[in-house]
């Protein structure tokens, strides 16, 4: 990740905004455990602290304390029975896919062979693959997602030890659980081995991927926070092309979905990717989604992200004091409005470099209200409502959420924003 070389004069200066800003891991009203794997979430620190609050298995007694340094013992950990609070500590960084992409090949599985039977000029783009190609990349996808994906329990908390602690190719499934803390993990985003051709996705087809690092999944009372997701050593941008489009082999970051509820993302680097936090990820759940979904999302870095930081359907979203770093033209927006969403996004700080207009920052997917307040760009006040229309006629967005959020625990001067969130964001840096 290339983290900014300089604050600038603007960001520098406001340092005084903010006199008493915390340490990394410390907010307002909390002094943070002595041991990291016993923290709470503090009282009235998002969504994530109402109704009842998220501890995770800060009560663990001492026999469900586990240290583990490889994705083996990671899942034996996990899939200890009982619902009773437990922590796992990750020691060093778990490598889910070390025996590489050949250790989950189906017998007869041959991606040159895929290629020959789906080109173009072969298969043409009027209907979806088929046959035996891609049922054995199927089955071959099948063995992958077994090996990586892991549940997460209820009442836990996983945590990184000391400033190098990860997960490499590890998705992490928090589905149907409550009270759930991930902290102090360098999650490296899945690199999908077995990527399915669309040749009906868009005019000239698409390739698809699946995995997460992190998906909340119908959970409630989660907390991620001090963790970095990444694309690491495999960005897009070294992914091959076949047929004239990208080989994408990821998918997002973080998932907030299908029912889940009460989730605060606090103070976690988002790098490096595409499609990074999506929360809501269908029009057609409101049956599961309306009245849920929502989350908080502060003190947060997006850098050198494409698109959905985040993207919202139904939920109620709080975003403040967010900090997103936009370096070059592949950008596409930040904050997706969709259907019966009320995102509220106040005082963040945006850095566009030259050429990004302010008013791609917003993106209207379906017609719903936002509320944007005292926003910055480059070091200025600026009316992202007014920047998106003025930009954008045809796709106007409406004002006012239609809710106050209440759970902060601080807010600080979006000016003084990018330089608090790139010092002390992301994994390594609870203190």
């Amino acid at each position: 990740m290339n983290r900014r070389k300089q604050l600038g004069a603007v960001a520098a200066a406001a340092l005084v905004l903010t006199a008493t800003a915390p340490a990394a891991g410390a907010h307002a009203g909390h002094r943070p455990a002595a041991d990291p794997a016993r923290a709470t979430l503090p009282a009235g620190d998002g969504w994530a602290a109402a109704e009842g609050g998220t501890t995770g298995g800060s009560a663990a007694d001492a026999s469900r304390v586990f240290t583990v340094t490889t994705w083996e013992e990671f899942r034996d950990a996990l899939a200890v029975p009982g619902t009773e609070p437990r922590i796992v500590k990750v020691a060093g960084v778990l490598d889910a896919t070390a025996a590489g992409c050949a250790a989950f090949e189906a017998p007869g599985y041959d991606f040159a062979r895929y290629l020959a039977d789906y080109d173009p000029a072969v298969w043409g783009y009027e209907k979806e693959v088929s046959g035996p190609q891609e049922e054995l990349r199927a089955a071959s996808a099948t063995a992958q997602g077994q090996a990586i994906k892991v549940k997460v329990p209820a009442n836990t908390t996983i945590v990184g030890v000391g400033r190098h602690a990860g997960i490499t190719g590890g998705s992490l499934q928090v589905q149907g659980v409550d009270n759930v803390i991930v902290r102090n993990l360098t999650l490296e985003s899945p690199l999908d081995c077995f990527p399915q051709w669309d040749p009906t996705d868009g005019a000239t087809g698409a390739w698809n991927s699946e995995y997460d690092s992190l998906v909340v999944y119908g959970s409630s009372h989660v907390w991620i926070d001090h963790d970095t997701f990444t694309d690491g050593a495999h960005p897009d941008g070294s992914l091959p092309s076949y047929y004239g489009e990208v080989y994408q082999q990821h998918d997002g970051e973080l998932d907030v979905v299908r029912g889940a509820d009460l989730v605060t993302a606090s103070w976690n680097v988002f790098a490096d990717h595409d499609k990074t936090l999506m929360i809501g990820n269908s029009d057609g759940a409101g049956a599961t989604d309306r009245g849920r979904l929502r989350v908080t999302l502060h003190h947060n870095l997006f850098e050198n992200v494409v698109e959905r930081a985040p993207r919202v359907r139904f939920g109620r979203v709080d975003a403040y004091n967010n900090h997103f770093v936009v370096p070059d033209a592949n950008y596409v927006y930040s904050l997706g409005i969709g259907l019966e969403s009320q995102l509220v996004a106040e005082r963040n700080a945006f850095t566009l470099a030259a050429g990004v207009p302010t008013g791609k920052v917003l993106k209207k997917w379906k017609d719903a209200p936002v509320t944007t307040s005292g926003n910055y760009v480059n070091g200025s006040p600026v009316d992202l409502l007014a920047a998106h229309n003025a930009q954008y006629p045809a796709e106007q967005l409406r004002a006012d959420a239609g809710w106050t959020p209440v759970l902060r625990t601080r807010v600080d001067h979006p000016k003084a924003v990018p330089a608090l969130v790139d010092h002390h964001a992301g994994a390594g840096r609870l203190r």
